[in-house]
């Protein structure tokens, strides 16, 4: 069976809001009243179906969880043991099911309606995410027209009583379900509810009382963002219909890797390759941190896959940047493949001194390293 999900052209985990705008609009566009087409029928109960199951927040975790088979039923109608969520479904279009419900309850006309919000992907480089920096982005989006300002009729001219529904926004219907005779009570097709259609449009936005454009804008990536991040920048989304409120604006950032430094939540993971002579004797070198170069402390005796921290060098946390993570160095040890023989006669001489134990040799054995070392430097 197809993806309820899908069905309402929504994403997994879309909320409840969300749910119910995608279910009204869909069953506005297939419903058999209005649309005509072979199939739209079909589709209008898929719809149903497909809310009654995601409206309901018991009956959505067990569909996410086993699928149709988490929640049973026949396709296309509703639990009988649980009519809260399909009634939902018959609130877009009856009124109390036919005077069942309160006195004089009666769908509410349209007025002014949020607009959409919009998704824009932004891709940063590592040092972006981990300092933050402010970027210009380019978005294309809903704008209210400033010639008509929103009204969609050609200025000096209004919107017109709709001779459809006489004004009222609704019209009605008589309509037989599996549950009886009702009577439907839905948005005019012709005004869209709102009661007025547009006769002499705008010439700016054809009437629609939006336009297209394109808008930069500055947004601040905080430091310690990463790949998945999503910021919200309200009031930049799509105007709303008839001088409704602007949706928001969404930017889901995705971080680009570095090629000698990785991250693990607040920490900065590197590898640093030594020689045997450096683990030995230890040393002092310089590494590529977040911050820049910094020096690093060998001590004498380093091990292989030893890990040496710097602390306070790692990723800031989000909303608290004077906090930071650690820089975390893993030690790779690097045994030569060949030695001149003046290294070998050394490592041998180093080797019998070494098999005696004696303190006495290690005044001697010192210097057998540091001509080892100056052979390797």
């Amino acid at each position: 069976m197809a993806d309820l999900y899908d069905l309402l052209g929504v994403s997994r985990d879309a909320d409840a809001d969300t749910l119910k705008r995608a279910y009204r609009r869909l069953a506005r566009q297939y419903h058999p009243d209005i649309n005509k087409e072979a199939g739209a029928e079909d589709r209008f109960k898929e719809i149903g179906r497909a809310y009654e199951i995601l409206g309901d927040p018991q009956k959505r975790a067990r569909y996410d969880q086993f699928g149709e088979a988490g929640v049973g039923g026949a396709a296309g109608m509703p639990d009988m043991g649980d009519m809260g969520g399909f009634a939902d479904i018959f609130e877009t279009f009856f009124s109390g099911f036919g005077g069942a419900g309160p006195s004089g309850s009666r769908p509410q006309r349209r007025g002014p309606q949020q607009g959409d919000d919009l998704r824009y992907d932004l891709t940063i480089d590592f040092n972006q995410a981990v300092f933050g920096q402010e970027r210009e982005i380019k978005i294309p989006h809903l704008e209210t027209c400033d010639v008509c300002r929103g009204s969609g009729s050609k200025p000096g001219t209004g919107p017109i009583q709709c001779s459809t529904c006489g004004g009222a926004g609704q019209v009605r219907r008589a309509t037989r379900t599996p549950f009886g005779s009702f009577t439907q009570v839905s948005d005019c097709p012709a005004c869209g509810g709102s009661g007025k259609v547009i006769s002499d449009p705008c010439l700016t936005c054809g009437g629609k009382g939006v336009k297209q454009v394109r808008k930069k804008l500055r947004i601040n990536i905080p430091a310690g963002v990463d790949t998945g991040t999503r910021l919200r920048v309200s009031g930049e989304g799509n105007a709303g219909d008839r001088g409704g409120p602007s949706g928001d604006l969404y930017v889901f950032l995705k971080v680009k890797s570095h090629p000698r430094l990785k991250r693990e939540g607040l920490n900065v993971i590197s590898e640093v390759n030594l020689s045997y002579l450096q683990a030995i004797l230890g040393d002092t070198i310089e590494i590529e941190t977040v911050d820049g170069p910094t020096k690093l402390n060998i001590p004498a005796g380093t091990q292989p896959t030893s890990v040496l921290i710097l602390e306070n060098k790692g990723i800031p946390k989000l909303g608290n940047p004077v906090a930071r993570g650690n820089h975390c160095v893993s030690i790779n040890i690097q045994i030569p493949n060949r030695l001149t023989q003046d290294e070998k006669d050394l490592l041998e001489k180093l080797a019998t001194h070494y098999s005696a134990k004696g303190p006495q040799n290690q005044h001697h054995n010192s210097g057998l390293f540091s001509r080892l070392f100056r052979n390797n430097a």
